[in-house]
């Protein structure tokens, strides 16, 4: 019921949506559920920032300065592409593999 409420309301603020029902939405189901997804989103957002910061790191280290267009590249892959990019990284010994890694798995 609450939920088809919230819905129904969704131009409504917490307060005013509370106060029409008497109820306090933290003490919902549907409120802990939404807290619980915002989180586990959050953390996914987290371990994919994380792996890519220290991709980059780890891909300066091997073939030197990334340029923008190479640092763009590497933002735009899958979370799976840069854990094979990581991998891969270890057999790089110029900028050049790299950038011939990035034209076959894009």
């Amino acid at each position: 019921m609450t939920t088809i409420v919230m819905y129904k309301f969704d131009k409504l603020s917490q307060t005013e949506v509370e106060e029409m029902l008497g109820i306090t939405l933290k003490e919902t189901q549907v409120y802990r559920e939404i807290k619980q997804e915002g989180r586990e989103e959050g953390r996914e957002e987290g371990r994919e920032e994380g792996k890519k910061s220290l991709l980059l790191r780890l891909l300066t280290r091997k073939v030197g300065e990334l340029s923008s267009e190479v640092r763009q590249n590497i933002d735009s892959l899958s979370i799976e592409q840069l854990e094979n990019l990581g991998e891969a990284l270890l057999d790089f010994s110029s900028m050049a593999d790299l950038e011939n890694w990035l034209k076959t798995h894009q």
